[in-house]
């Protein structure tokens, strides 16, 4: 089947919600403008994540999961995710569903014209001190990166996937993906998505992750942008 376009679902320890995460990838699947598969990555979950897994793709041909040894993290996840998508176009949610599925239709509408479209939470549903705390990040890589983006961390995003497989991840790069693609001369876009509260499991990053970390690879960004290896080819035999 000929697919077109790959989300990337990173799972760490989200056993209570893969049914809620199968029926809403399923439902998206049935409306997508674009002909979508979905893959796991297994983040080396200690629940029984990787068996709900396994009981999902053996009874749903569009999906498909590959599982970690170890945990490594979400940017290892996501690099992961593209290394593996063999579609043109891939994209990405979080498995606790604080963003809607639904909403890649309105990315995709852009993707023709922009090589990523990334959504911008609208009216967002997390405590004060996430909230706060993600804006001042935000602020904080704005200023570094000079990408315009807004909600550089919001779990929603479209990319063409040869731009996304030249990505050179590290930890923490998930927060700057649409610098790096403006690092390939690439052309991005913010679209404002919905957003909901988590209903199940446990977040996963703390005050530290959203402010504290991520300034420190602000100054991993600005030394690989110094040294990033950027070419054209004009002619070739």
């Amino acid at each position: 089947m000929d697919y077109q376009f790959t989300i990337i679902v990173p799972v760490y320890n989200e056993e209570a919600n893969l049914a809620r995460v199968e029926q809403e990838l399923t439902n998206y699947i049935k409306i997508a403008t674009k002909k979508t598969k979905v893959l796991f990555v297994n983040d080396g979950s200690q629940d029984n994540s990787q068996s709900l897994i396994e009981a999902i793709a053996d009874k749903n041909p569009a999906f498909h999961y590959i599982t970690f040894k170890n945990n490594c993290g979400l940017s290892a996840a996501i690099k992961a995710g593209f290394d593996y998508a063999d579609t043109e176009l891939v994209g990405y949610i979080d498995s606790d569903l604080q963003t809607d599925p639904q909403d890649f239709n309105i990315l995709l509408e852009h993707i023709n014209q922009y090589d990523l479209v990334t959504g911008v939470r609208a009216n967002r549903k997390d405590s004060f001190v996430k909230n706060m705390s993600s804006t001042i990040a935000n602020g904080i890589r704005r200023a570094f990166t000079h990408d315009g983006m807004d909600d550089t961390g919001c779990p929603l995003k479209v990319i063409k996937t040869d731009y996304a497989k030249r990505i050179p991840m590290f930890k923490g790069l998930h927060r700057f993906l649409p610098a790096m693609v403006l690092l390939q001369n690439g052309t991005i876009i913010q679209v404002p998505v919905k957003h909901f509260p988590r209903v199940a499991g446990q977040a996963k990053f703390g005050v530290w992750n959203r402010l504290i970390g991520p300034l420190m690879d602000c100054f991993a960004y600005l030394w690989m942008k110094k040294k990033y290896i950027n070419y054209t080819v004009s002619k070739r035999n």
